[in-house]
């Protein structure tokens, strides 16, 4: 803090965000004399600018009035955007400290941010696990709203303190009480919906079988078939085959839930995310965007799940622009204001009707246009787009008395048993990266399935994507089988399943 003819100078860092980066900033406070002024400069947006209400709201709840004095705050550097309502808070402790109500000396060893409330509460916040990673950087503390304490925790060894208001941090800093440092809770997060049990679903071979051999590579799925063949059931289990996510995964999603402000009692998340977004989602819903370039279902769904149902009713341009972050599992975001990229690792579970009034095939209740119906139906995805999708299912619908009778299959932990001993088989042979997204040259095949493969590329003509999922695929099926190399048996099988139409 300084102190010159009458004026006093304070400044307390905080930051601005970039999809999930978090930029570091300056909060400087100014208190001079002249005509009564608050204002806020450095190209602040609107909830920023509105800062210097609730600002002075909270200051009068706890008993304290702002100076009778020219009040101005600078966001350093004054060219970067500064977005959100996290700035209360340290423009509110700036401020305190120029008026020597907290001691600037500890202050200046924190980073802050938080959203005040008109009673002085402080409110949680986008962003928290990010600004505390780059606070980690920087050899700071932060502080952060209470419920996020433990959200905080997840960015390092660092000095938290997690406060429920205005009032409390200025005890604490004046040492009249202190701030009890946030903990990890013992206690599992309880999910947002409970994950559904693979036994309920009875018979479906074929489309049981696609869908483990989809959760213990990570391959894409298109599941095909008439209304009520299962589709929708099938994909919703999925998630509960896929193991727990990782340190490093669990980091890198809860960064971008947190970005997005969609972080449970500010814990990290420990599962796959799962997303279904309806088909009527907007693009920027779906990839990202906005005025404020949020992240889209294909980056909340990073190392989880993303479930398009009724997949050719999407819009033409939001279906094209999966294409990229299917291939290199990152979405950038360019705007005039701003150039944004996001993680969009996720795993693509798509179901279908075979055409628009869904009977295709079905002589006695398909339509009149058929089969041109199915054909214009289907023209609605693109090549390019399918060739990205590495098992195609064609599911048959059960009469209701055949399904009733059918045996219960296996049980959600069963199969993930046989799912995890195949991701660990992977993670040996190539590390991090699932089957999915291996190189070709680490997926030793014999001979004979090579030879195979190549003959089912050329009859099939498969493009050289084409090719390389098939390869993937069958790497998975051996995967399962506990097998070091691919055989020709694991060719055929994932042929079936790479072939449009197959897997009846």
């Amino acid at each position: 803090m300084t102190v010159n003819a009458g004026m006093m100078n304070f400044r307390v860092r905080s930051f601005a965000f970039s999809g999930i980066e978090a930029r570091p900033v300056w909060v400087e406070v100014q208190v001079s004399s002249g005509l009564p002024a608050f204002l806020v400069v450095g190209l602040p947006d609107k909830a920023v600018a509105e800062a210097r209400e609730r600002v002075r709201a909270a200051l009068t709840s706890i008993g304290l009035a702002l100076p009778v004095r020219r009040i101005l705050v600078n966001l350093v550097p004054a060219d970067l955007p500064k977005e959100g309502s996290h700035f209360d808070l340290p423009i509110a402790l700036a401020l305190l400290a120029a008026m020597g109500v907290v001691p600037g000396e500890e202050l200046s060893r924190f980073a802050a941010l938080g959203e005040l409330s008109l009673d002085g509460r402080i409110n949680p916040v986008s962003g928290v696990l990010s600004a505390a990673l780059e606070a980690a950087a920087m050899d700071l503390g932060l502080i952060c709203p209470a419920p996020q304490g433990e959200e905080a925790l997840c960015g390092g060894d660092i000095s938290i303190l997690a406060a429920p208001d205005l009032l409390a941090l200025i005890n604490h800093f004046s040492g009249l009480q202190v701030l009890t440092p946030p903990v990890f809770s013992t206690q599992p997060p309880s999910p947002d919906r409970p994950e559904p049990d693979l036994a309920d679903v009875k018979g479906m071979e074929t489309g049981r079988r696609a869908l483990e051999i989809a959760a213990a590579g990570g391959h894409s799925l298109l599941l095909s078939g008439p209304p009520g063949a299962g589709k929708s059931m099938l994909s919703a289990r999925l998630v509960g085959l896929l193991p727990d996510l990782t340190a490093r995964e669990s980091l890198e999603v809860s960064r971008i839930y947190s970005a997005a402000g969609l972080l449970k009692d500010g814990r990290p998340l420990r599962r796959p995310p799962y997303r279904d977004p309806h088909h009527s989602a907007s693009l920027p819903a779906l990839v990202g965007g906005g005025s404020r370039a949020r992240p889209g279902e294909i980056s909340l769904a990073d190392c989880g799940v993303l479930f398009l149902d009724e997949l050719p009713e999407f819009s033409r341009a939001a279906l094209e622009s999966l294409r990229q972050p299917l291939e290199t599992g990152r979405i950038s975001i360019a705007r005039a204001a701003a150039h944004v990229a996001y993680p969009a690792r996720f795993q693509l579970i798509a179901a279908m009707n075979p055409c628009r009034c869904g009977y295709l095939g079905d002589a006695s209740r398909e339509c009149r246009k058929a089969p041109r119906c199915g054909e214009d139906y289907m023209a609605r995805l693109s090549g390019p787009l399918l060739d990205r999708i590495d098992l195609h299912v064609s599911m048959q619908p059960y009469e209701p008395l055949s399904y009733m009778a059918a045996p219960a299959g296996e049980n959600t932990a069963t199969v993930a048993l046989r799912v995890e001993a195949a991701r660990r088989m992977q993670a040996e042979r190539q590390g991090a990266h699932k089957n999915a997204e291996a190189a070709l040259d680490v997926l030793r095949l014999s001979d004979p399935a090579q030879d195979m493969a190549q003959a089912v590329a050329t009859r099939f003509r498969f493009s050289a994507r084409g090719y390389t999922r098939l390869i993937r695929v069958a790497r998975t099926i051996a995967d399962l089988a506990g097998c070091a190399e691919i055989q020709p048996e694991h060719i055929a099988e994932a042929t079936t399943f790479r072939v449009r139409g197959g897997g009846q």
